[in-house]
């Protein structure tokens, strides 16, 4: 084994885990599911049969990671933060064909306490604050807050806010990499990688 597995873990037959990933206290990984190296799932974690998760993401404490998630690597996902797969769920009626997918991109956080409505896509590096409900698709290095979220601001890769306005033609630096980012209307990118 290329991992490491509390003994309170259950992992069905069939899960993929990557090297040098940690599973801790009580966590429950479903035979499909895929999972990178360098991992860590902290207590009280559940992962899906149908669910993908990449290289060195970080899932805290009490997160349920339901079918037809994708988290890509470096993703955060807070303590007790939320994801759905059914958007209109009733106990009396079935809707598992109806499951709508979810996709995480690439060194995304998702605060501690946020709730992400199935069916979105959160672009890379996007910051998701603690206790948001996210109801659309986030832009990449967006910084969303609220109930429903709403963007107030722009992150560095680095975790960083920066001083941008929401929209428009601007250029940045991260005051603690020196890297730059160009905001173009509403999209912003990183111009020196």
């Amino acid at each position: 084994m290329t991992y490491q597995v509390h003994p309170t873990a259950i992992i069905d037959d069939g899960a993929v885990i990557g090297e040098g990933s940690r599973v801790w206290h009580f966590v429950h990984i479903c035979a499909g599911a895929r999972i990178g190296r360098e991992c860590s799932l902290g207590q009280n974690v559940f992962v899906g049969n149908k669910v993908q998760i990449g290289d060195k993401v970080k899932i805290q404490n009490n997160v349920s990671v339901y079918d037809d998630v994708i988290l890509e690597d470096g993703v955060f996902c807070g303590p007790s933060m939320v994801f759905t797969n059914v958007y209109n769920p009733r106990s009396l009626i079935e809707r598992k064909s109806e499951y709508r997918s979810t996709l995480v991109k690439r060194g995304a956080t998702l605060g501690a306490n946020c709730t992400v409505v199935c069916g979105v896509t959160i672009g890379e590096f996007a910051f998701v604050g603690a206790g948001a409900v996210v109801t659309r698709d986030v832009p990449a290095y967006a910084l969303i807050v609220g109930v429903p979220a709403r963007q107030i601001g722009w992150m560095s890769e680095y975790g960083e806010q920066l001083n941008l306005p929401l929209e428009g033609d601007a250029e940045a630096l991260c005051e603690h990499t020196g890297a730059r980012y160009q905001l173009i209307g509403k999209q912003l990118t990183r111009s020196d990688a």
